[in-house]
């Protein structure tokens, strides 16, 4: 019997607030809960995809799982060790095992640095090899990601959307990473651009073992990449199961509402669309219960005044919703 790996990360109950102040002394009024009580493990060599629709806190949960926004509370693992635990010099030599690749490649690059200076920082700050060593190593990181190494002497602005979003990988990888947390890094990119770029991705996650998390709105993307999706919701975690699970049997009515509006290409396959009514909650006044209630189509008196449990239905298929018993 194959035993089930020990997790790479391991998050648990994390939570992220930011205030609201206000009036003319700007005293805090009030917060926002951009990440409520989400929890979830990723395994060594895998992609965990994250998605939801804009401000439900995904981007949030990427950016405080590497302290980039510190947590107000709850625990994030590595490798067994808390990220919460270590101060801020002993989190700056962790992070050469977790990098970022951000959505905008050209806001996320120095636009007054040679890409040669840009991914030799890196190797610089982590004090990696002698001046000679970190060119040599700058080449060949432009080589694994498709560029040549004439590019190494240009500047951001004289590269495609598609080429720089290759630099910044580069970049995350210089640090030979074992995390790599993926910020919607195609999103930005045209169509044609987003396969070849997501292609390069899964190669690279074979070569160097990497692991993902990966950060999108776009479920086809997510579905090409990933080997288990989280769906958000108002910084909730409402549904996480296998890919293909979650694409064939999705078990709460957001995630079936945002599968339903996914195209299929087939027309004599029709798919009944699945139109929620109103608007997201404001994340600084979400509602009692289960924070989709005022939209759920199912709704309950229960889940107006009860917030559902993250529970495992099966299979390692974890669902929060009173409709699933």
């Amino acid at each position: 019997m194959q035993t089930q790996p020990s997790p790479l990360l391991k998050v648990q109950e994390l939570v992220k607030t930011f205030p609201i102040h206000g009036g003319i002394f700007s005293r805090k009024v009030g917060e926002v809960r951009a990440v409520d009580q989400v929890s979830f493990d990723v395994f060594p060599g895998e992609t965990l995809g994250l998605v939801g629709e804009s401000g439900c806190g995904k981007s949030t949960t990427g950016r405080s799982i590497l302290r980039l926004y510190e947590p107000t509370s709850g625990e994030i693992e590595f490798e067994g060790k808390s990220l919460l635990k270590l101060s801020q010099e002993e989190m700056r030599r962790t992070r050469r095992d977790l990098q970022m690749v951000f959505q905008d490649p050209f806001a996320s690059l120095n636009p007054r640095q040679k890409i040669a200076d840009i991914l030799e920082e890196p190797l610089i700050v982590h004090g990696i090899g002698n001046a000679k060593e970190r060119k040599e190593q700058v080449l060949e990181l432009l080589r694994v990601v498709g560029l040549d190494k004439h590019h190494a002497s240009r500047y951001p602005h004289q590269f495609s959307g598609g080429q720089r979003q290759r630099i910044g990988i580069a970049r995350a990888l210089s640090v030979k990473p074992k995390l790599i947390v993926a910020d919607e890094p195609v999103s930005a990119l045209d169509v044609s651009i987003q396969s070849q770029v997501l292609n390069l991705m899964e190669d690279l996650q074979e070569q160097f073992g990497l692991t993902y998390i990966f950060i999108a709105h776009d479920l086809s993307v997510v579905k090409h990449i990933s080997d288990r999706v989280g769906v958000m919701y108002l910084g909730r975690m409402v549904e996480l199961t296998h890919r293909d699970e979650l694409y064939q049997n999705p078990l709460h009515p957001y995630t079936q509402a945002l599968l339903s509006a996914v195209p299929i290409p087939n027309p004599e396959v029709n798919r009944e669309r699945i139109l929620l009514q109103g608007d997201v909650p404001s994340p600084a006044d979400p509602p009692k219960g289960c924070a989709f209630h005022p939209r759920c189509p199912y709704v309950m008196d229960v889940c107006k005044k009860e917030r559902p449990e993250f529970v495992d239905k099966g299979n390692g298929h974890f669902v929060a919703c009173h409709l699933i018993s």
